[in-house]
């Protein structure tokens, strides 16, 4: 009976993974507030009841899709970066990292977190507006470390606001993103990167 129930468990946790898998790509393209029970089931060819067992309101499968996108970001952008060198070479490598997984195509609709933001910026809060916010300060938090860990490591100078030059390169990486998404082209990433390393070297320690 025990091996019966685990069998059942982990085909529920299969299809849960596919089902949010599907839902992030479209909520990516369409926003979370299209993303409906509805909606995905319409897309995955499965009956609204079937869903229902999985998330069992719009509000809870928005929540879900937001931890599934947050995954995959760690595991695409923040761990590729971890693995460079502490200092500059550790935040030059953090956003080549988002550059590439957006050039990618990981999500068809671009960043999921920078057209959640948009999206989401005027809206009231609750909880989807909040778990957006949540990731929205962890990254600002990681890109703020990796600058005070550029400044440990005598790369840029001691006396730069690192919060300033963190909100200043996630600013670069949004519009580099939404021209992306606008003109289907890569020249976005392209001045986002000439803008980032004359930003940096203008910060350098010589």
């Amino acid at each position: 009976m025990s091996e019966l129930l685990d069998g059942r468990r982990e085909r529920g946790r299969r299809t849960r993974e596919s089902i949010l898998a599907t839902a992030v790509d479209l909520a990516s393209v369409e926003g979370l507030e299209g993303l409906t029970i509805g909606r995905l089931a319409t897309e995955l060819g499965m009956s609204k009841s079937g869903l229902f067992a999985h998330f069992g309101s719009k509000e809870e499968l928005q929540l879900a899709t937001i931890a599934a996108a947050r995954e995959i970001f760690v595991a695409e952008v923040v761990a590729p970066a971890r693995a460079a060198a502490r200092g500059l070479p550790r935040l030059r490598a953090l956003m080549d990292a988002k550059f590439d997984y957006i050039k990618r195509g990981v999500f068809s609709g671009g960043c999921f977190f920078d057209a959640a933001r948009l999206e989401y910026d005027s809206r009231n809060p609750g909880p989807v507006r909040d778990a957006i916010l949540d990731q929205f300060a962890a990254w600002s938090k990681l890109v703020t470390d990796c600058v005070k860990g550029a400044q440990r490591e005598g790369h840029i100078d001691a006396g730069v606001d690192p919060e300033q030059l963190a909100f200043e390169l996630d600013a670069i990486g949004t519009a580099a993103n939404l021209r992306t998404q606008i003109h289907r082209d890569d020249e976005g990433f392209e001045r986002a990167r000439r803008a980032i390393d004359a930003r940096l070297e203008a910060l350098a320690v010589r």
